[in-house]
């Protein structure tokens, strides 16, 4: 998932964009698994410690605006 996200976290990222990223994660994960339940769903990516994109890109973003600041001084 890493090149999904390359960069993302420099960007002004809408709320819909967001949700399209994480659209694809689930899809996959329901193709891969051959189910329609989002309880299953999110099981699995527990299991796996997957994390959906858009809590990554906020943890990345995050941490992106913290160092851009502590190169502002």
């Amino acid at each position: 998932m890493p090149g999904l996200l390359y960069g993302l976290e420099a960007c002004p990222l809408r709320k819909s964009d967001i949700c399209s990223l994480d659209f694809v994660v689930n899809r996959f994960f329901m193709k891969f698994f051959q189910t329609d339940n989002y309880d299953i769903v999110n099981y699995c990516r527990a299991q796996f410690e997957f994390d959906v994109p858009s809590t990554v890109v906020e943890k990345r973003s995050k941490k992106f605006v913290a160092k851009y600041r502590s190169c502002e001084k």
